[in-house]
C-alpha cells in the first residue's frame, strides 16, 4: 500500500475523506446500540438467550466493520508513522475485532442452542456469508502476522504475497459488509411485524443499512486510490535495505 505519496491537495482531500468515514463508522455503532437498547430489549447473557443474541450484531458491527475498515485503513490514516509500529496496530486492531467476532459468534450461537425452543444455526445466507468472512478473516490474520511480523521470512515473499494479502482484506471487508446487510434485513423481518409499514424501527433499521453502504464505499475508495497510498520513509527504507531478509 506503499507508493510515491500524495500530493497536499490531496493529501488535505484524504484527510477530509477519511475524517467522515470515522464519524460514518461512529455513527453506525451508535445507531445499533441505540437500536439494540430501545427495540431489542437491551443487553444479557446466557441467562436470558433471546436478548444474549443482541450482542451479536452489536460486536459484529465494532468488530467486523468499525474495527477491520480501521485495520486496513491503517497504514493511510496513520501515515507518517514507522512501518515497524504500524505493523503491530495493523496487528493489534485486527486481533480486537477477532475477539469481538467470537465474542459475537458464541452470543449467537448461545441464543439458539439454549432457547426454550432450540432454533437451528447457519441455515440462512447471512450465516453462510458471515461465517465466510469470518473464515476469511482469521486466515489474513494467521498468514499476515506469519509473513510480516514473524522473523526470519524473506523480503522477496513478503513483497510476493503482500497483493494477495490487500486484495482479500479488501474482499473479506465486503463479504462482512455484505453479510451486515443480511442480518439486518433478516432480523428486521424477524423482529418487526409491521415492517411494511416502515416504523421507527424499520426506519432506523434501514437507515443504519444505509451507512454500512457508505461506510463501506468509503474505506473501500481510501484503501484503493492509489494517490492517497503512504509514501515509505527515509528510515524504513534504510531498514529494509539493510536488513538481513533483504541480502
Amino acid at each position: 500500500m506503499e507508493g510515491s505519496g500524495p500530493s497536499p491537495t490531496s493529501l488535505n482531500n484524504f484527510r477530509i475523506v477519511y475524517l467522515i468515514t470515522q464519524m460514518v463508522g461512529a455513527t453506525i455503532i451508535i445507531l445499533i446500540g441505540s437500536w439494540v437498547g430501545v427495540h431489542l430489549g437491551g443487553l444479557s447473557w446466557s441467562s436470558n438467550p433471546a436478548v444474549q443474541f443482541n450482542w451479536h450484531p452489536l460486536l459484529m458491527s465494532f468488530g467486523m466493520i468499525f474495527l477491520y475498515g480501521n485495520s486496513i485503513l491503517v497504514y493511510r490514516g496513520l501515515r507518517y508513522a514507522r512501518k515497524k509500529p504500524l505493523k503491530v496496530t495493523h496487528a493489534v486492531i485486527h486481533g480486537l475485532a477477532f475477539l469481538f467476532t467470537v465474542i459475537a459468534l458464541v452470543a449467537a450461537f448461545d441464543s439458539h442452542n439454549l432457547a426454550k425452543t432450540p432454533i437451528p444455526n447457519m441455515y440462512t445466507l447471512h450465516s453462510w456469508v458471515g461465517m465466510a468472512a469470518v473464515v476469511l478473516f482469521g486466515c489474513q490474520y494467521l498468514f499476515g502476522f506469519v509473513s510480516y511480523l514473524f522473523p526470519g521470512v524473506r523480503e522477496s515473499l513478503r513483497s510476493t504475497y503482500m497483493p494477495i494479502h490487500v486484495f482479500f482484506g479488501i474482499v473479506g471487508f465486503i463479504l462482512a459488509i455484505a453479510a451486515s446487510l443480511l442480518g439486518l434485513l433478516e432480523k428486521a423481518i424477524f423482529s418487526i411485524g409491521d415492517y411494511r409499514y416502515l416504523p421507527p424501527q424499520g426506519v432506523l433499521v434501514n437507515m443504519i443499512g444505509m451507512l454500512l453502504l457508505v461506510y463501506g464505499g468509503l474505506v473501500v475508495f481510501l484503501v484503493t486510490e492509489p494517490m492517497y497510498k503512504r509514501k515509505p520513509l527515509p528510515e524504513d527504507v534504510m531498514l529494509l535495505t539493510h536488513s538481513p531478509s533483504s541480502q
